[in-house]
């Protein structure tokens, strides 16, 4: 099995020539965006691919419109100005994310790491990852480490538990989470002896990025069920892109079927404001309405969480559609589902109950 995903990943798409293999479309173009932005799809995944510019087609062929972006950033999120260490970013009190790798079984076209993902210069050294594990031994508020990249799992076994295994020595690390896109981009990775590491370190998480419902396909769900029967939950964590997923419908779909798969939908991003992605954005009303088409029209484990991680750093900060109509002393008035109005009475404030004591 480890030699399967290999063999896989080996064929991978990485010249604009290659999809003419498949599909008849002039590449040309395309050369001078592969200059700026590597290029990287798994032959699982580009066989995923129906027609030209269908919902797998624009997450991961390159397109000119990445070059004509008049408003993204490099890091949007600030992520270099919040490191710790190279590819340990600490911006919460109680957490960090801990890059370990730099490559990605297939390179998003919309990735919030596009600066850097794939360019091999920027990958991150052994002194990069005992400078990480320094800081952390250093830093006993830290109890929770995101594990990510690029993808974790395109690392060897080896290494992946060496990782896990010096995390786990810190006392002061409670709970690990690993992010990866692996179990829908090269699914095959997902093996039986790499299941077997994993458990060895519980509490252990990992989030899984799909998009769109073509996505879950037999060899995903196998991926997933591996991680899932070795104890490990599982959440999805889907970015809201124009022409892909922007649709009320396709999102219930995918979400119903991550619920069958045994993943939580987690989050719903709204599109980060990455340098040659203005074409995947969508307005935030857009998220909204999916989040009201979801809420009361299918399970409350199908919901996610829509989110903006906030430019420059400032983290993740929910949006939600307005439930609440207005509230007042002894009452608050909501909107449900359907958009009928409910009543729901409040208990005095705590400081008139004082006072009625006192009299």
């Amino acid at each position: 099995m480890d030699e399967d995903w290999k063999q896989l990943l080996s064929q991978s798409i990485t010249k604009p020539e290659q999809i003419n293999k498949k599909f008849n479309v002039d590449v040309e173009d395309l050369k001078a965006v592969v200059a700026n932005y590597p290029m990287m799809i798994s032959k699982y995944f580009f066989d995923l691919i129906d027609e030209v510019g269908d919902p797998i087609w624009r997450q991961c062929v390159p397109s000119v419109e990445e070059l004509h972006d008049p408003f993204g950033f490099e890091d949007p999120l600030n992520e270099e100005g919040q490191s710790r260490a190279p590819g340990l970013v600490h911006r919460y009190p109680d957490r960090v994310l801990m890059c370990v790798s730099n490559s990605c079984a297939t390179y998003c076209r919309f990735c919030t790491r596009k600066r850097q993902v794939g360019i091999p210069y920027k990958d991150f050294s052994k002194e990069d990852l005992k400078e990480q594990l320094e800081y952390l031994k250093q830093t006993p508020s830290v109890r929770d480490v995101i594990v990510s990249g690029g993808d974790p799992f395109l690392l060897p076994d080896k290494t992946l538990e060496m990782i896990l295994e010096k995390l786990r020595a810190i006392p002061h690390i409670e709970i690990i989470r690993i992010g990866s896109r692996i179990p829908c981009t090269l699914p095959q990775r997902i093996t039986p002896e790499l299941c077997n590491i994993l458990r060895k370190y519980h509490p252990l998480y990992v989030n899984i990025h799909f998009n769109h419902p073509k996505e879950i396909t037999k060899e995903s769900e196998r991926a997933c069920g591996l991680l899932a029967d070795a104890g490990i939950p599982l959440g999805s964590q889907s970015v809201l892109l124009n022409g892909v997923n922007d649709d009320p419908q396709v999102m219930k779909s995918l979400v119903q079927k991550l619920l069958r798969i045994r993943v939580k939908p987690y989050y719903l991003y709204q599109m980060d404001l990455v340098k040659g992605t203005y074409h995947f954005r969508t307005r935030v009303e857009t998220g909204m309405n999916i989040i009201n088409s979801l809420v009361g029209y299918t399970s409350g484990l199908g919901v996610p969480h829509y989110v903006i991680d906030a430019p420059g750093g400032g983290g993740k900060i929910p949006i939600q559609p307005d439930y609440i109509q207005s509230i007042d002393e002894d009452k608050i008035i909501l909107r449900n589902y359907e958009g009928k109005t409910c009543f729901y009475p409040l208990i005095p404030r705590k400081e008139t109950v004082k006072v009625l004591n006192i009299h």
